[in-house]
């Protein structure tokens, strides 16, 4: 009986022994299958596997994952500029050129790895999991956008509307003192020997956002090479904005970020916003444009804080009449009172003007025989910019005088008002605009419109040419003297 009972329990805890295996091989198994369940359908735990091979790739080994933490990531904000200087995946990778990252992907889970011999990675995954980046270093999350600023502004239907702006982000772009330059069609080796002579030290080449930035860093590396700081001023499709304001916007701000990394000096946001040759119809106002600058700025800034920021110079015009503003345009002043009064001066270091229908010389304060409108005569269109700002200086990025004379065909009718304009004038005229401006104190910059176009159609570009047809540049000799050459 004690031998039956002995095999009994022999045989009983047998089976209990293979039931526990077996339940311990479903359980196991069980834990498997939920694992591949987990790795298939729950996307962080794909995306984590993502990282660890991101890492093995970088480091040519197998790592063992001690620990890990991870957070959904935007690297499109602005503060994520404000940490690395540009916008998406792989701005957190310096051996990725500038123009060789991927701006266009911004948002992910970024991954913090600690291996098993206490190696620290970060890694970020976007979220549709085909892009992945290891960043130089394990950096704590952005810190979060400064709140933004709501100014009150009444648009041209007398409706109050609300205008947000960011915090402006600090630079140290300097504006002391006076410099002229000149706006090229090409900086060719005969322009830049003028506009030495004439006392120039900046050079402007205007560069649309369709042409990329790679034009742009052509403009920059032409200009040093030929001992000119460069002012870029960037246009854009008036469509595009009208389509999606907020996020052609950010498409601006993040092409001129990209072209002050690149070395640009000055950055004109913009050129005469209050016309809808360049603006949509109807969206014309000051308050609208300043959020554009006020992004750009931003964007500017965080990428390098040394460029200066110009606000793009409206057209100067009285079309509007009393209303100041109508669905086609805006009268400068009008414009720049709202860019004004929707805090533009917080997204600025220069006011950009534009001056170019003179007819005068700029000490004449009156008797311009088309009227005394404030546009016609330098001293008032000066004024009409810098009393708005806080004193904020000018940077004139246009000021020319047209002259038919040589041109050798009749000066376009639209243009008649010139017609008296000799080209002695235009020499004179725009040497007395630069010792004036200079001894304001109110402009840091002054841009002659122009030094080499030679256009004389229905926009008669050649006619405020400093080099003229026949090869001669008597503004040059004028404004050298001017600037003490």
């Amino acid at each position: 009986m004690q031998m039956k009972s002995k095999a009994l329990l022999s045989h009983k805890f047998m089976g209990l022994f293979i039931l526990c295996v077996l339940l311990v091989s479903v359980v196991s198994v069980t834990l498997a299958q939920e694992e591949d369940l987990v790795s298939n359908s729950d996307p962080v735990q794909r995306a984590l596997v993502i990282a660890e091979e991101a890492v093995e790739e970088l480091e040519g080994k197998d790592i063992d994952i001690l620990t890990w933490d991870f957070y959904q990531d935007d690297w499109s904000t602005e503060a994520s500029w404000r940490q690395y200087g540009t916008y998406g995946i792989d701005n957190c990778v310096s051996a990725i050129l500038l123009f060789d990252k991927r701006s266009d992907i911004g948002f992910g889970w970024t991954f913090n790895i600690t291996d098993k011999r206490l190696n620290r990675y970060q890694i970020r995954v976007s979220f549709d999991l085909k892009s992945s980046a290891v960043c130089d270093e394990a950096a704590p999350p952005p810190a979060p956008s400064a709140p933004a600023t709501v100014v009150e502004q009444v648009d041209e239907d007398g409706e109050v509307v609300e205008v947000e702006l960011p915090a402006a982000v600090a630079g140290s772009a300097s504006v002391e003192g006076f410099s002229l330059g000149g706006h090229v069609d090409g900086l060719t080796g005969q322009a830049v020997g003028l506009m030495q002579s004439a006392g120039m030290t900046w050079v402007k080449k205007q560069l649309p956002l369709g042409a990329g930035v790679g034009k742009g860093v052509e403009f920059i590396n032409s200009a040093k090479a030929n001992g000119f700081r460069i002012l870029l001023g960037v246009v854009g499709d008036k469509n595009a904005l009208a389509a999606d304001f907020d996020g052609y916007t950010a498409q601006v701000s993040q092409f001129m970020a990209e072209l002050a990394a690149a070395g640009a000096d000055a950055i004109e946001v913009w050129n005469e916003p209050n016309l809808d040759r360049e603006w949509p119809t109807g969206q014309i106002n000051g308050a609208n444009y300043t959020r554009m600058l006020a992004s750009a700025y931003n964007a500017i800034k965080a990428a390098n804080p040394a460029t200066l920021v110009i606000s793009g110079a409206p057209a100067p015009t009285g079309f509007a009449g009393a209303a100041g503003c109508i669905p086609e345009l805006c009268n400068d002043d009008v414009f720049m009172q709202q860019m004004a009064e929707a805090g533009a001066a917080n997204y600025m270091d220069c006011i950009g003007l534009h001056y170019n229908e003179g007819i005068v010389s700029p000490s004449t304060v009156s008797g311009d025989p088309r009227g005394e409108y404030p546009t016609y005569y330098f001293g008032s269109m000066l004024n009409r910019g810098y009393s708005l700002f806080g004193g904020k200086k000018v940077c004139f990025t246009e000021l020319g005088y047209l002259s038919g004379e040589g041109m050798g065909a009749p000066i376009p009718p639209a243009f008649a008002w010139a017609g008296g304009t000799t080209l002695g004038q235009h020499a004179a005229w725009l040497a007395e605009a630069a010792g004036s401006a200079a001894q304001s104190g109110k402009v840091a910059i002054m841009i002659v419109w122009n030094v080499n176009f030679t256009r004389w159609d229905s926009d008669p570009m050649g006619g405020y040419a400093m080099l003229r047809p026949d090869g001669s540049c008597p503004a040059c000799q004028a404004l050298g003297a001017a600037m003490g050459g």
